[in-house]
């Protein structure tokens, strides 16, 4: 990848990325408090809408930023080494490796918001410390497998979904496609893989929010979901899944359309 297009990405992806999370920030605290422990009400309902966001501020530039140079990176990489039959195939281990890099940004900042915004009454900064406090840098941590196990899949599916789209409307259009017309497909794409991910989403965010030294804690994926299913069914895995697939979809229109549009102006 070129100097220029490195910068491209870098700057494109930091963008979109705070775009995402400041304008959408409300649904995802809605669906964080559907997936908790404690229930919706207790976990502050309606209160508190943006507690948390200012963990979502800090790690949202550098978060998509480090997703999308690796991705492009590791996609320009594998191009010249598979064939265009392969490209599926390409974009798959592009994204996988894009969301295994960008975690050691998100799962800190993630803890952090998620902790805030299931207890409404405390501040962020207040989280951080108490998080460190009682469990050091490693309590930052908790749910990085989680998290990966759950950004893999959704990556896995997201993102060839999205480049097909996109080469079946230039084919069928035939000329490139506008930024608006990028950020449908990723509205499309992202709808879907969130769905689909959604059980995985409720193990990361029930190991995330629970107390230490729980079994819960430990990290144990199967478990944490076997313990949904056991106590509240299969709309137990699902919980959270409207707020989560909507607030994926408008994201993915708003995050891939101008991942596009900054990258384009910028190259």
């Amino acid at each position: 990848m070129e100097r220029r297009e490195f910068i491209a990405s870098l700057v494109a992806g930091g963008c979109a990325g705070m775009c995402v999370d400041l304008t959408l920030f409300p649904l995802d605290t809605i669906k964080t408090r559907l997936q908790s422990q404690q229930g919706f009400h207790r976990a502050g309902g309606f209160r508190g809408i943006y507690a948390g966001v200012p963990s979502a501020a800090v790690g949202s530039f550098p978060n998509a930023a480090a997703f999308f140079v690796t991705y492009e990176s590791t996609k320009s990489m594998l191009s010249d080494c598979f064939s265009s039959r392969m490209a599926p195939v390409t974009h798959m281990l592009a994204a996988s490796l894009g969301e295994i890099v960008a975690c050691l940004i998100r799962v800190p900042t993630e803890v952090v918001k998620q902790r805030a915004q299931a207890s409404p009454s405390f501040h962020t900064h207040h989280v951080l410390l108490a998080t460190l406090r009682e469990e050091g840098v490693r309590g930052l941590y908790r749910g990085f497998g989680s998290t990966v196990l759950r950004e893999i899949p959704f990556s896995l599916v997201q993102f060839p979904l999205w480049e097909y789209l996109k080469a079946l409307w230039w084919r069928r259009q035939g000329e490139r496609l506008d930024s608006w017309q990028a950020a449908v497909c990723g509205a499309v794409a992202g709808g879907v893989a969130a769905f689909v991910t959604t059980p995985l989403d409720v193990a990361k965010t029930r190991i995330m929010l629970a107390k230490a030294g729980t079994s819960t804690a430990s990290g144990n994926i199967p478990l944490v979901l076997y313990e949904v299913w056991k106590c509240r069914g299969v709309f137990g895995l699902f919980a959270g899944s409207i707020p989560r697939t909507t607030f994926i979809s408008v994201g993915g229109f708003i995050f891939l359309g101008a991942y596009e549009k900054v990258r384009r102006m910028l190259l």
